[in-house]
């Protein structure tokens, strides 16, 4: 074997261990997250109705057998911790990949699944919602409809004879959000008693979850998620530039529309279910670059992978640190990304000899 076959598949190895260690760690932090709570429930109990509920779902007939659990213990691991971290699961993974393509897309890392002011249209959504007092149903499906349409205008705003220059489509984006986020700013002026309801949305959090959310964000997520991983090889490509990805046979528009939709896709279906949380998007993908380096088919399913278990960490420190209230998980996201991403900027600067 030569040196460069034994460099890959050195390579290789490290490829194959560093995947299995993020699967076994999103295993664990999600049964992690299960056995955590305000109520004390034993880990073998958590199990045995997880498990239990697993068989009923595959074969409802065994609901009738008796269950050595008190009912209240099977509603809290049921109906409360698990679409829980299910959802945070999902967002994770959405915020995550969705900051990793837009990332690629405008070739600048301090790009994040907000840019094109998504959150400002959803928090607007949401926040209409709250004031109007319409059902609590609507609140998710207005967050979702302005954030779509956000990207729609900004898309349209930055058109230019048949392309989208990216650099437009960024001061697009800024000039939408900030107009959205004046409307936001209203609606608190406005709000009167439902002021609270609106702030606490806006940090961010999980505490509202439930499966009825799991279900609205699963398929969109999941859909767009696997859209992008398709696309990995063209977004390399484009990394190259416009000129150089279309002689090597990348029709650069259609994929960048693409893209775009598919990441506003997965950021407006994490945003709608759990409010504005910040940093996921912005600092996994940086994390995962330095760990598998920058080909995105590698790096997008790393980012999914560490965005998930991230999430899920942070929630769970949030809802145990001042048990049985709990901090908004968009608090203790800025609390630790903030700090982080000022260390990867001085580290970057010191790279660059700024």
């Amino acid at each position: 074997m030569n040196r460069v076959d034994e460099l890959y598949s050195k390579w290789q190895r490290r490829k194959l261990l560093i995947f299995a260690s993020l699967a076994f760690g999103l295993v664990a932090v999600v049964l992690g997250a299960v056995l955590i709570g305000p109520v004390a429930i034993g880990p073998g109990t958590v199990l045995r109705i997880s498990a239990y509920q697993l068989l009923c779902w595959l074969r409802p007939g065994l609901r009738s057998l008796p269950r050595p659990w008190p009912s209240s213990h099977e509603i809290i691991v049921v109906d409360v911790r698990w679409p829980r971290v299910i959802l945070g699961m999902l967002v994770g993974m959405a915020l995550s990949i969705a900051g990793c393509t837009m990332q690629g897309l405008f070739r600048n890392p301090l790009a994040s699944p907000y840019t094109l002011g998504i959150a400002s249209g959803a928090a607007f959504g949401a926040a209409l919602s709250i004031v109007l007092e319409l059902p609590s149903y609507t609140l998710p499906a207005l967050a979702f409809a302005f954030a779509l349409l956000t990207v729609f205008i900004v898309y349209r705003i930055a058109t230019a004879r048949g392309g989208v220059p990216m650099e437009t489509l960024l001061l697009a984006g800024l000039a939408v959000g900030s107009f959205f986020s004046a409307l936001v700013s209203f609606m608190l002026y406005i709000a009167g008693e439902k002021l609270a309801s609106i702030v606490f949305w806006l940090m961010g959090g999980l505490w509202a979850s439930d499966w009825d959310k799991v279900f609205i964000a699963l398929a969109p997520i999941l859909l767009g998620t696997g859209g992008i991983f398709l696309l990995s090889r063209d977004l390399d490509l484009l990394l190259l530039g416009d000129e150089q990805a279309r002689a090597l046979g990348v029709e650069t528009e259609r994929v960048k529309r693409t893209l775009l939709a598919l990441a506003s896709l997965v950021t407006a279906s994490a945003v709608c279910v759990s409010g504005v949380i910040g940093f996921i998007g912005l600092i996994v993908p940086h994390l995962m670059r330095i760990l598998v380096g920058p080909g995105h088919r590698l790096l997008l399913p790393a980012s999914c992978l560490v965005g998930a278990m991230l999430l899920i960490c942070t929630d769970t420190l949030a809802r145990a640190v001042i048990q049985p209230t709990e901090i908004p998980v968009g608090i203790i996201t800025a609390l630790l990304g903030a700090p982080f991403f000022v260390y990867l900027l001085s580290r970057r600067k010191r790279l660059l000899e700024w």
